[in-house]
C-alpha cells in the first residue's frame, strides 16, 4: 500500500517521518480487513435495511412518491442572505 498515493488522493501533505509511521499501520489495517475475504458468503442473502434490537428484519425500501415541497421563496425566506434566487454562502476556497 503506497501511503504517499493515499495521502495525495486525500489531498494531504505528509512528511517522510509520517510515511514511515503510517506505512506499517496502513498495511496492518488492510491485512485485517482482508480477513473478510476468507468468509464463506455463498449462501448469505444480501441485506436491505438493518436489524432491530430484537433481531427482527426491517424494511428500508419504500416507494418513491411525489410530495409537496417548499417554493423557492419559502426556502429562501429564512436564509441570512440570498442572491438572484440562490442561497448566498461564504467562499470556501
Amino acid at each position: 500500500m503506497d501511503v504517499r498515493n493515499v495521502a495525495k488522493l486525500a489531498h494531504l501533505e505528509i512528511t517522510d517521518e509520517e510515511v514511515a509511521i503510517y506505512t506499517p499501520q496502513l498495511a496492518d489495517i488492510v491485512k485485517y480487513v482482508e480477513q473478510l475475504n476468507e468468509l464463506d458468503t455463498e449462501n448469505v442473502q444480501p441485506m436491505l435495511g438493518g436489524l432491530t434490537t430484537e433481531g427482527q428484519r426491517t424494511s428500508a425500501a419504500r416507494n418513491d412518491e411525489r410530495m409537496a415541497s417548499f417554493t423557492q421563496e419559502e426556502a429562501l425566506s429564512g436564509a441570512p442572505a440570498s442572491v438572484d434566487g440562490h442561497f448566498q454562502v461564504p467562499k470556501v476556497l
